[in-house]
């Protein structure tokens, strides 16, 4: 691998992945909400998902999945409904604990859910896949070079996001701030969802 292909993945690929889609902005809220440490779940679970369909799509789902697009579409349609679930569940009061410590909101479930139905998080894998595989070199060797490449830059953003939805709330500590911080990432999902939405249907 040469710098050249390197500084060409990393100019497509980090705008897909620090730009905010439904995982980043649902990170942001679980960092605001529930705390850095207490993110760590979702986090791995977003990540182990995105780590399988990277190696599923690199290795021959791909090119299966664009010859059969309604399959895309149903999974895009499932990720929208998920998404507006997490609405919901992140404008639902939080439960308190008996020594008042805030329980988790975000599990790894959630997040193993959330990226196996992220349609942004599918169409940059193929947008990847299909620019930077090349005939010309062993496809096994350049599909593992890829899929560590966007597994370290996944998770590093993912833990910046995080960070800065954790950082709001402690430099904010007022409640009434807190619920319309809480309350603009919701609406921020909220629109994401409703975009991929219309955006789906147009397809029809």
């Amino acid at each position: 691998m040469t710098i050249e292909y390197f500084i060409a993945w990393f100019g497509v690929v980090f705008p897909l992945v620090f730009s905010p889609g439904p995982a980043n902005i649902v990170f942001a809220l679980s960092g605001a909400k529930q705390g850095v440490k207490k993110s760590i779940p979702l986090l791995l679970g977003v990540d182990f998902v995105y780590i399988i369909c990277s190696l599923v799509i690199g290795f021959g789902l791909g090119e299966f999945l664009q010859a059969y697009p309604t399959l895309m579409v149903g999974i895009k349609l499932l990720g929208i409904a998920y998404i507006f679930y997490l609405v919901y569940k992140f404008l639902k009061p939080i439960k308190k604990s008996s020594s008042d410590e805030t329980l988790a909101v975000y599990t790894f479930y959630d997040g193993m859910i959330l990226q196996a139905l992220n349609p942004k998080g599918w169409t940059m894998l193929f947008v990847m896949f299909s620019l930077f595989l090349d005939g010309s070199f062993d496809h096994t060797t350049q599909v593992i070079y890829l899929v560590v490449m966007v597994a370290i830059m996944n998770i590093s953003t993912h833990l910046i996001w995080i960070f800065a939805g954790s950082l709001i709330t402690q430099y904010i500590a007022n409640p009434t701030t807190e619920k319309y911080i809480n309350f603009g990432f919701a609406l921020s999902l909220l629109l994401v969802a409703v975009w991929l939405l219309i955006d789906t249907l147009s397809t029809f």
